[in-house]
């Protein structure tokens, strides 16, 4: 068994326990950290913001990655391609921010990350609907004739945004929320998408790997800049055709 002594054992009593230095995250399993603790707020917001996040599956004990490498974007280099830019061409959809997170987050609950089970259980779903209560979680929503087809959700700090997991029940409907948000993310200036672990879907799209010291040092530049918190609305302009806005009783009271 590789390096086992370097796995920390975190108190579910101290929420503000620090984290062990990411360099001593095991190489295999890939970037495993620490084990034990729990999600609430201090505990969620000390992790993303040393780079480390939770990923387990339900019903075992809570685990803490940091690997390396790092897949991240630039929201400045999002990869269009050519099919893609068809896509936005067609106008056929509405595009909104934290209008149904909840909604969203229980959509990608039913995806699964390779080799890791259905990892997005009860008490993860508290822990990122606690941080959006707060202004620290965001989601993206992709409509057609009122219907959500797509989205995704992360978090925010400073001037990163940490990618956690997105969703398509429509053609593109997953690259259309990055793409939008992107673009969001690059007109608030920030600097930083985490992606977390690479896939070929990610890499379509500009993902890119580099080494964990890299990415904590992006990282830690980016979290010197103010953060966004709060309900966050587009103010760039997104495709709004009413007829594909979510319906009346679920569209967020003030929004466009």
């Amino acid at each position: 068994m590789d390096n086992p002594v370097r796995l920390h054992w975190l108190d579910p009593r101290d929420p503000q326990q620090p984290f062990p230095p990411p360099h001593r995250a095991m190489r295999d399993p890939n970037g495993l950290l620490a084990i034990g603790g729990d999600l609430s707020l201090p505990r969620m917001i000390r992790a993303y913001s040393s780079g480390i996040f939770p990923w387990y599956n339900p019903n075992e004990p809570i685990l803490w990655w940091c690997p390396d490498p790092r897949a991240v974007m630039d929201p400045a280099e999002f990869h269009l391609s050519h099919s893609l830019a068809k896509r936005l061409k067609k106008d056929d959809y509405a595009v909104t921010l934290d209008s149904a997170f909840e909604a969203v987050l229980e959509a990608c609950s039913g995806v699964r990350r390779s080799g890791h089970g259905t990892w997005l259980g009860p008490d993860m779903k508290r822990a990122y609907v606690e941080l959006h209560q707060h202004g620290f979680a965001h989601s993206v929503e992709v409509w057609q004739e009122g219907k959500l087809v797509g989205g995704l959700y992360g978090v925010a700090l400073g001037h990163a945004f940490f990618g956690e997991s997105m969703f398509s029940a429509g053609a593109d409907a997953s690259k259309l929320a990055l793409y939008h948000l992107s673009q969001q993310l690059r007109a608030w200036s920030f600097s930083l998408i985490d992606c977390q672990v690479s896939s070929a879907h990610l890499k379509t799209l500009g993902a890119v790997e580099i080494p964990r010291d890299r990415f904590l040092a992006r990282l830690r530049q980016a979290l010197q800049n103010a953060g966004r918190t709060g309900t966050w609305r587009f103010d760039i302009q997104v495709p709004d055709q009413r007829r594909h806005r979510p319906l009346l009783s679920r569209w967020p009271q003030g929004a466009g």
